[in-house]
């Protein structure tokens, strides 16, 4: 059974991490697709204004969750295939950033970053891998990031959380591939969001929200493995990646802030 990439003909899409960001801009470009769209984050009230949006075309519909919650997930999904139809697309984009020195090392923003960027993946994919090998189809993306390719200054929690994401579904694709499961990871760069608004430094071929996207909306269409934007940014990324230690981490020096 060969893995392929699914259309609105083959049930509905969940986007999860949709009260802002790529998750918001891609909800509105798969219901422009002629998707029917359900989408999650602890936020309601922004779910709500995002299935109010023009573009939305009645396409679009709320269901707040913590992707934390593992009851709270299954119930979700339940609730999706009830209402709207079975999930065929999944985009799994729930996740968060803080920057921290080795000075400010802590355990807890290790732990909670590690819950909601990864485990959090892991409870989503739980729940939907039984239904998808049911069917003998369905897709999968786990937004992960090119932080995850080597651990950056200031992001070591944010890195090791990325790259196991990258890990766990490197380690996946193989076996449902064959099972007729498209599994995908996006690895972007820098995007214009809420959460690297926040950002102190210099970001370099910074892409605004529309672009990255578009970007996403077309590597979902595709069966590649890694879905990634910037392209060119991202390909330096993996240059870096592909760099010895010694000349690495004397260049992650340099990128290190000052006390």
């Amino acid at each position: 059974m060969v893995a392929r990439a699914m259309t609105p003909q083959d049930g509905c899409a969940w986007v999860t991490g949709a009260s802002s960001g790529i998750g918001w801009a891609l909800a509105l470009r798969l219901a422009d697709a002629g998707w029917q769209v359900a989408v999650s984050a602890r936020r309601a009230e922004a779910l709500e204004e995002l299935a109010a949006e023009p573009g939305a075309q009645g396409r679009i519909h709320a269901f707040p969750l913590d992707v934390t919650d593992r009851p709270a997930t299954v119930e979700t999904l339940d609730a999706i295939e009830a209402r709207v139809a079975p999930v065929a697309l999944a985009v799994l984009n729930a996740g968060t950033h803080q920057p921290m020195k080795a000075s400010d090392f802590d355990a807890e923003v290790m732990r909670r970053l590690m819950e909601l960027n990864c485990l959090s993946m892991a409870e989503g994919l739980a729940a939907l891998l039984p239904r998808f090998r049911e069917k003998g189809r369905g897709q999968v993306a786990l937004v992960s990031s090119v932080a995850g390719y080597r651990g950056l200054p200031t992001a070591s929690a944010y890195s090791a959380s990325k790259a196991a994401v990258i890990a766990m579904t490197e380690a996946l694709r193989p076996e449902l591939h064959d099972e007729g499961i498209l599994l995908q990871v996006v690895n972007p760069g820098f995007v214009r969001t809420p959460l690297t608004d926040k950002n102190r430094f210099t970001m370099p071929m910074l892409m605004e929200v529309e672009d990255a996207a578009a970007a996403l909306h077309r590597g979902l269409g595709s069966t590649r493995f890694e879905i990634i934007f910037p392209r060119l940014f991202c390909w330096l990324m993996k240059v870096y990646r592909a760099l010895p230690y010694a000349l690495a981490l004397r260049l992650a020096k340099r990128m290190a802030p000052s006390e």
